[in-house]
């Protein structure tokens, strides 16, 4: 639903985003879970003139949480989801320079990265008078990341055997990697105005604000040297020790400000109409040790519709949830003089189940692109499909004996 969700809300689906709106909940306990895949059939880059291409395919936890209401107008809610990940692998080749020249030697320069950082959140929701919320989210970030680098000048890549009278070396493998662990508090305030227009409609207005945080971070980078791997099993022999560069040193990264504002429309149980808009303040990043990250302000305007034929027909497919959605997203990123933008559309439904229809099966499928083959620009072509259960149970209840 082009990512929108500042300011609308569901008593039946739980709300991410925004953590006032969970007081919008009522009675209801909710459990839900997410997956999410993607798939990427295209990502290319002109190489000397050529375009080259590759396909990829990758399927994780998008989140877990449970929701409960604490009273009428309080609500609390537990959850688990990634904060971001890193998996990437690339090659590149170049002449070895000797005084500024190229040489006949050929290196090869692989890099490498993966890991993950996971967000545990407790998010609490209160709603003040008749239609004005506030909230905020507490959340705990824990993961590690790991960089590798590694450069091989390309002359024999056969290990050296007894039986040969002039063996030559194996090529040497300089091997470097860093590796970051980090755990740390983050946190989210949000708030939600939704004053009536009529008897049918209302209007919903929300922002959120992500303050600028430092994240404590534990780095430890290595150095080495091996000798190529040999045989199916790979796997190089150690030329000399670790050269520990750093070891468990203790650091800290910084996390800009982030500010979400959303307008939305809504005729109760029938139709929802919303803009999000969001800034990111990517400038202000520091990487472990200070160091910049390069990057520069973001923005993300994402709008959608949200449609239920007839909420009170005895009909299933009134009772169907339908959206839909457009996403632009100016990233961060700067490649040879020209922003990398992201853009993309999505659809999906919420299939009703179960006694009463309250729970829900909820499907999404959305198709973008990110960069374009500009310079050394990557175009990614992306497809990512979402499979999400809502679970909606009235607990807590006090027995009642005639």
């Amino acid at each position: 639903m082009g990512g929108i969700g500042v300011s609308n809300a569901s008593p039946f689906y739980l709300n991410m985003q925004n953590p006032a709106l969970l007081a919008r909940r009522g009675r209801f306990t909710a459990f839900e879970v997410g997956l999410i895949g993607q798939y990427k059939p295209q990502i290319s880059q002109i190489r000397a003139g050529q375009t080259q291409s590759q396909r990829d395919f990758g399927a994780n936890l998008n989140y877990v949480a449970l929701a409960f209401p604490a009273s009428s107008r309080w609500t609390m809610m537990l959850s688990l989801r990634p904060y971001t990940y890193v998996d990437y692998s690339t090659k590149s080749y170049g002449r070895v320079l000797r005084n500024n020249a190229n040489t006949i030697y050929e290196a090869e320069y692989t890099y490498s990265g993966r890991g993950a950082i996971n967000k545990a959140a407790y998010t609490t929701g209160f709603r003040l008078g008749k239609n004005i919320y506030v909230g905020a989210e507490a959340g705990f970030l824990f993961g590690n990341i790991t960089n590798n680098s590694d450069a091989r000048v390309l002359i024999n890549d056969v290990a050296p055997t007894s039986q040969q009278l002039n063996p030559q070396p194996q090529d040497i493998v300089v091997s470097r990697s860093n590796r970051v662990l980090y755990n740390d508090f983050v946190w989210r305030l949000g708030a939600g105005w939704r004053p009536k227009l009529s008897e049918k409609w209302s209007l919903n207005l929300g922002a959120t604000i992500d303050p600028a945080t430092r994240v404590g971070a534990t780095e430890t980078d290595v150095y080495q040297q091996v000798s190529l791997g040999t045989g199916t099993g790979g796997g190089g022999t150690s030329l000399s020790d670790e050269d520990t560069l750093r070891a468990n040193v203790a650091s800290s990264i910084r996390l800009p400000q982030q500010a979400h504002f959303g307008i939305s429309i809504e005729q109760i149980n029938k139709l929802m109409v919303g803009l999000d808009v969001g800034f990111q303040k990517w400038s202000q990043f520091q990487a472990v040790n200070g160091r910049s990250g390069n990057l520069l302000d973001a923005m993300t305007i994402g709008v959608g519709l949200e449609y239920m034929p007839k909420a009170n027909s005895t009909k299933y497919w009134d009772l169907v949830t339908y959206r839909a959605g457009f996403q632009i997203n100016q990233t961060p990123y700067l490649v040879d003089g020209q922003r990398v933008k992201d853009v993309n559309g999505s659809v999906g439904l919420s299939l009703p189940m179960g006694s009463y229809f309250v729970n829900y099966v909820n499907l999404s499928v959305q198709g973008g692109q990110r960069g374009a083959l500009v310079g050394s620009q990557i175009r990614e072509r992306y497809v990512r499909f979402a499979l999400g259960l809502s679970l909606n149970d009235w607990w807590f209840r006090k027995p009642v004996l005639d």
